[in-house]
């Protein structure tokens, strides 16, 4: 499979031995006037409703596919530090390279899409709050795992580990993810504001949240977060991060901005009100919060012939006048927006104003042009935001073969399917059929790679699933079908009691396991053994060929799969 030129990439990153901590008045530093003046003076659920209400209306990423253009300017490792020019991974320890692209890592949502059912319709998303760069095979490994403390490791790549729970952890999830803790304040603050943004949100899943706006957070997940967020204090990651999804956004995360919020909202400050500061007090002078200067909307891959649609948020206070809206300087004919003039009452009022932003290229190549804001009674002439699209020609996609499941347990397996060579994909689509219910129910499931793992399963049931590919919105036929028949006999995979996994390394992979394997065969595709290991440890590195291999031991009897792309 050839990847697109947002996701192509030869290295990974390595997670830095330190941050710089920072207090909370830097956080604040670039918080415009009155952002949170609607939350000041509240409390408890109130205070989250505030919250909610403030940063859930903001501006929606324009598409998937763009988002490893928005990670360029959001986890990428800065100038000074050793490590510039690397993609920022915090569930991987391999460097991946910026000027190479995306390849080797999946756009990850931390708070799993699976809990809220997948769905593409809610900001969630495409939220870059809570979406990072991931190293694949860990990003397979914590699958939708809630967070929590690994008592018994089942795959540890040095950064990411992922296994059973200490006691009173998981939430009923048979494993759990445990970051760095390097990295245990970014999820938690992460997890914080994911728990206020989305709090209409339904939730198909409660390990971590229950259906109710407040507290949303169960009482075990309180716990762990407050104690992660207390002892990995706000980094200056954090910081810079914030104030660049601000810029794409327009909307913040408040638990950085003030991480105090968590204690009020579930630890030791509940039940007393809470003020920003006095730097934070409304003004009389006319503002427009968002859009922010600066700000661009990129529209990423676009095929000819079709539209991308973004949703430029505007939120201000005291404005006079009506803001004129205009394209112009550039490719102007390439986009337009739903509206040429939006009223201050509109913009000055609670729910703000959403602009509809369209990017309709009608040749190809890449395509650049400014929305100006005047008017308004704004101190300032005008405010421009930048748009950006690539047009491409509409993609012919080939035909999938799925592959039989491996893994198979009584619980779960890993579906399979053959990597189009010749084929330029964004994700597969994997659509899982379930035979144990009536009628029979069907979902799909993405997959950045041509594996998904499948750990949900009913003990003796029959599943079935299908696979397309996916490329600018249009998607390959359907594949052939593979059924799955899982084991009722209680027997448990003995990866379980001796695990074995492995992560991509250029050229080769990583063998990861709880102790010593002996009797390591590799075999290729069509069952050819190629290599034969006499013993193997903990973080080997294997090099092997471009294709697929499958990886026995003794102490590892049912096959796993791993692909080597250099």
């Amino acid at each position: 499979m050839k990847l697109s030129s947002t996701f192509l990439a030869a290295g990974r990153l390595c997670a830095v031995a330190a941050i710089a901590f920072v207090s909370a008045l830097t956080a604040v530093a670039d918080v415009p006037v009155s952002y949170y003046r609607s939350a000041s003076g509240k409390k408890d659920g109130d205070l989250k409703t505030a919250l909610h209400n403030l940063i859930y209306k903001h501006t929606e990423v324009s598409s998937y596919n763009a988002l490893p253009d928005y990670f360029r300017r959001t986890d990428v490792y800065p100038y000074g530090n050793e490590r510039h020019g690397e993609w920022w991974d915090m569930y991987g320890n391999i460097p991946l390279y910026v000027r190479n692209g995306f390849r080797g890592l999946n756009r990850e949502h931390s708070f799993p899409k699976s809990w809220w059912g997948g769905s593409t319709e809610t900001p969630a998303y495409v939220d870059l709050f809570h979406l990072y760069p991931s190293e694949a095979a860990a990003n397979m490994a914590k699958s939708n795992y809630p967070l929590g403390v690994v008592q018994s490791a089942l795959y540890d790549n040095g950064v990411t580990r992922v296994g059973y729970p200490v006691l009173g952890q998981g939430g009923g999830a048979a494993q759990v993810f445990e970051p760095d803790d390097e990295y245990k304040g970014d999820f938690a603050r992460t997890y914080f504001y994911m728990a206020t943004c989305y709090q209409n949100l339904t939730w198909k899943y409660t390990y971590m949240v229950s259906n109710n706006q407040y507290p949303t957070l169960n009482p075990w997940t309180v716990n762990l977060l407050l104690k992660w967020h207390r002892e990995d204090q706000v980094s200056q990651k954090e910081i810079d991060r914030n104030e660049q999804v601000y810029k794409i956004q327009a909307n913040r995360n408040p638990f950085i901005d003030y991480p105090e919020l968590a204690e009020y909202l579930w630890g030791n400050k509940k039940g007393q009100f809470w003020f920003p500061g006095s730097s934070q007090e409304p003004v009389g002078d006319p503002e427009l919060i968002t859009p922010v200067q600066g700000m661009a909307l990129e529209f990423g891959e676009t095929a000819i012939g079709t539209e991308n649609t973004a949703s430029l948020f505007f939120q201000g206070q005291n404005l006079t006048g009506t803001l004129e809206i205009s394209i112009y300087k550039g490719d102007t004919g390439m986009f337009r927006s739903d509206a040429s003039h939006i009223s201050a009452s509109v913009v000055n009022s609670d729910n703000g104003y959403h602009l509809k932003v369209v990017y309709a290229p009608t040749s190809l190549g890449n395509h650049e042009a400014r929305l100006l804001i005047s008017e308004g009674g704004l101190p300032e002439s005008s405010r421009a935001v930048v748009l950006k699209g690539e047009c491409l020609p509409v993609p012919s996609l080939s035909d999938i073969t799925a592959l039989a499941a491996t893994d198979v347990t009584s619980t779960s397996y890993t579906a399979n399917w053959e990597e189009p060579v010749n084929d330029v994909v964004d994700y597969y689509v994997v659509t899982r059929t379930v035979y144990s219910t009536i009628p029979a129910g069907s979902e799909d499931l993405e997959a950045e790679t041509n594996e998904l793992a499948i750990t949900d399963c009913e003990p003796g049931s029959r599943e079935s699933y299908h696979v397309r590919s996916s490329r600018l919105g249009f998607f390959s036929a359907p594949s052939n079908e593979i059924y799955v028949d899982l084991d009722n006999s209680g027997l448990v995979d003995v990866a379980v009691d001796n695990p074995l996994g492995w992560a991509y390394i250029p050229g080769g992979v990583r063998l990861v396991c709880g102790s010593v394997h002996t009797g390591c065969r590799i075999y290729d595709a069509s069952g050819r053994l190629v290599r034969m290991i006499p013993l193997i440890d903990n973080n080997v590195e294997i090099m092997l060929p471009y294709g697929a291999f499958f990886i026995v031991t003794d102490q590892q009897t049912t096959p796993i799969r791993v692909l080597v792309r250099d």
